[in-house]
């Protein structure tokens, strides 16, 4: 945060090179780079998408050089989703961390124009979206305004773009994945002090909470019947666990993702995904926040494959073919 190194690196899975810092490489008319505090990015179609939250940008690059194609502009946006050829983008839009901030938004952006086309007020502090049917369902946290945080996730009609219901769920609501079975994953972060975390199970039938997780979840990913989940380790004598929920029955299985003991290097577990085609999970090590982080490749049985020094605060993930 306030200083401007957010980068963009590129593994290259045939040749077996990394590649650190390519936006800079591919772009260097860009005299302040990629910017400040990369918070997501994804890939859709040709194009890859970067949201530079404190820069209040979002960088459309072309997915294979990462050369710009165009910025747009959007006051401290967040995450970023698809769904039939639009993009999706939360924004705060406040100063950060203004206590007085307004209702935040979500933006609908064409994927061919790269304009937005409409906007829709959610709660406060909106972050991670899912798309499920044709609903749009967004996190709201309130994390600007402690402690009266927001509890709901706001239900977007994507046809008409209006709000149509807030489900409530928990104070402070982060990351939302939707599993192949319509139920929504969203977790709460509590109030960092006596309210704990914890992991909610939505049904996208009801839009009601079916079932809550007693886990204090720092990030979590979904991918086929397996939610990989990076939790604080309270009471186990670990200081993070890294758990794997069958979504199919929602239960929480025996067996941690990491099953060789590189969870004992790890200082601060960070960036979390799995590689949909060979099932390997990716996951980053923030380390001190303020210096290169360590990018880890495991077996799909919890086995370091490699590891690799980042830039800082590795966290985010996209696949191109």
């Amino acid at each position: 945060m306030n200083m401007n190194k957010a980068s963009l690196d590129y593994v290259d899975y045939t040749s077996g090179m990394y590649r650190r810092n390519i936006y800079n490489q591919a772009n260097p008319e860009v005299t302040k780079g990629l910017g400040d505090v990369g918070n997501d990015m994804a890939i859709y179609g040709s194009k890859l998408y970067v949201v530079v939250n404190n820069s209040n940008k979002i960088e459309v690059l072309n997915a294979k050089t990462g050369k710009r194609i165009t910025q747009i502009n959007l006051v401290n946006c967040r995450y970023i989703t698809f769904y039939n050829n639009k993009a999706y983008a939360s924004a705060y839009l406040s100063n950060v961390g203004d206590p007085n901030a307004p209702n935040g938004i979500v933006a609908e952006i064409d994927t061919s124009t790269l304009l937005i086309e409409r906007r829709v007020t959610v709660g406060r502090q909106p972050e991670e979206m899912a798309v499920v049917g044709n609903k749009l369902y967004v996190a709201n946290s309130g994390g600007y305004s402690p402690p009266n945080y927001e509890r709901t996730l706001s239900v977007i009609d994507l046809a008409s773009f209006k709000e149509t219901k807030r489900i409530d769920v928990a104070i402070n609501l982060n990351h939302v994945k939707a599993d192949r079975y319509g139920d929504l994953y969203v977790n709460s972060q509590g109030d960092y002090l006596t309210i704990t975390p914890k992991l909610f199970v939505i049904d996208t039938q009801t839009d009601r909470v079916k079932k809550a997780l007693d886990l204090q979840v720092q990030n979590f990913c979904i991918d086929d019947d397996l939610a990989y989940v990076i939790s604080t380790g309270s009471g186990t004598g670990q200081k993070y666990t890294y758990n794997l929920i069958n979504v199919k029955d929602e239960t929480l299985l025996s067996q941690q993702f990491i099953t060789d003991g590189t969870q004992n290097q790890i200082a601060s577990p960070y960036g979390l995904m799995v590689n949909p085609l060979t099932k390997e999970i990716l996951l980053t090590d923030a380390k001190d926040y303020v210096s290169p982080g360590t990018l880890y490749c495991f077996s799909p049985t919890g086995s370091r494959k490699w590891n690799i020094t980042t830039g800082d605060v590795p966290a985010h993930f996209a696949f191109i073919y």
